[in-house]
């Protein structure tokens, strides 16, 4: 992906409290290898942890790595809004870079046009388009969803203003809020939340080609992308806050963490008639979602690029720097076996802890792959 890449010099002895607006957000790339962790195997490790402990905060993190059926909040709904968020967030990194090096205006409408339709493409082949079984091939996918929200926040940022911006949002989420309240559902009517029974899901069985994921529905269907575009504007916003030199990092991490607060209670009034809901997108769910991203992104940013204490982040940073290319990756590559290949003999003999200790040796083969390519400085850019 584009953005900044990473850096993994030790931290400094005298951290800067208002780093340079140029300078490359290493946090970004912690935080999305933080946010892939859990995707490429840190889940199975939750759940191996709490079934061989019994320690009630892992049980309660394993609780969490699941998706809710329909309504409420879990943290693995964050998993996929959360990159996307920062996806939003390296936007104008990414801009000023190319224009910096002789792009134009016209040059990065047309890269986000083309970078937005590739993982689009990236999406459909991981879902196994390849396998040319159009009618049960599955086209909506997380990185069409990822692909179109980048392509149009991308669109909307070179065209307005800070403040415009902040206007789409709001429309973007009132004026969904709306349609699903007010526009009626053929057998349906108008505000009818049930699974299958929403605008969003009906405009999907009536546009999205081939298969849906829960036959009647799918969350990462094509009406719900509109209001993932507000997602990515939001995590355009903050990037934009981060690129300025007029705060210093510790006012930065501060604002951060004040908007993510106002966007979670914001999210928990409208949840009393918009449910949180991530298979809907549900406007609630784009700021409960975005409050949160913030929280994180400004620990990380405080931790990282203002005090610069790195060192430990670099395990995150690996991931966070190849993270489309693992994602894909797991298509392709049977990492179980190269796994058993590796470690079977001695998980063999490991008891009670083969559970873990295999789910361990799972995201160290992934990580492995990763730091090879990492220190070749090989990356996988759309």
């Amino acid at each position: 992906m584009n953005g900044p890449m990473p850096d993994a010099s030790p931290a400094s002895t005298a951290p800067d409290a208002t780093p340079p607006a140029s300078r490359r957000l290493i946090s970004l790339d912690a935080l999305r290898g933080f946010d892939m962790f859990w995707i490429i195997g840190g889940e199975g490790i939750a759940h191996a942890a709490a079934e061989l402990t019994g320690w009630s905060v892992l049980v309660w993190l394993a609780g969490q790595m699941h998706h809710p059926e329909w309504h409420g909040f879990a943290f693995y709904d964050l998993i996929f809004p959360l990159f996307l968020f920062m996806a939003g967030v390296a936007m104008p990194f990414s801009f000023e870079k190319r224009l910096a090096d002789g792009g134009t205006k016209q040059e990065l409408v047309r890269h986000s046009i083309i970078r937005g339709l590739v993982l689009v493409l990236f999406g459909m082949i991981y879902n196994g388009l390849l396998e040319f079984n159009w009618p049960e091939t599955r086209l909506a996918s997380v990185l069409g969803r990822i692909g179109l929200a980048y392509m149009f926040a991308a669109l909307i940022a070179l065209h307005f203003g800070v403040r415009a911006r902040a206007v789409w949002i709001a429309g973007i989420l009132i004026g969904y809020w709306a349609a699903l309240r007010f526009i009626p559902v053929p057998g349906f009517g108008a505000g009818d939340l049930s699974p299958g029974h929403t605008l969003t899901d009906w405009v999907d069985r009536q546009l999205v080609p081939g298969r849906l994921y829960q036959g009647d529905r799918d969350p990462e269907g094509l009406f719900g992308t509109i209001p993932a575009i507000a997602t990515a504007l939001a995590g355009n916003l903050t990037g934009t806050l981060l690129k300025s030199s007029r705060f210093s990092g510790y006012a930065k991490a501060v604002l951060m963490i004040a908007v993510g607060l106002v966007c979670l209670a914001a999210a928990w009034v409208w949840n009393f008639d918009f449910p949180i809901n991530k298979n809907l997108w549900s406007s609630s769910f784009v700021l409960h979602c975005a409050g949160w991203s913030l929280i994180f992104l400004a620990i990380f940013y405080l931790v990282i690029d203002v005090w610069q204490f790195r060192k430990w982040a670099f395990f995150f940073i690996v991931i966070g720097s190849n993270s489309i290319l693992i994602y894909m990756a797991q298509a392709f590559v049977d990492f179980e076996y190269t796994t058993e290949f590796f470690f079977g003999g001695a998980l063999k003999h490991a008891g009670a802890y083969q559970a873990l200790l295999g789910a361990i040796a799972f995201v160290f083969v992934e990580w492995l792959l990763l730091y090879l390519l990492y220190k070749k400085r090989i990356f996988l850019k759309v």
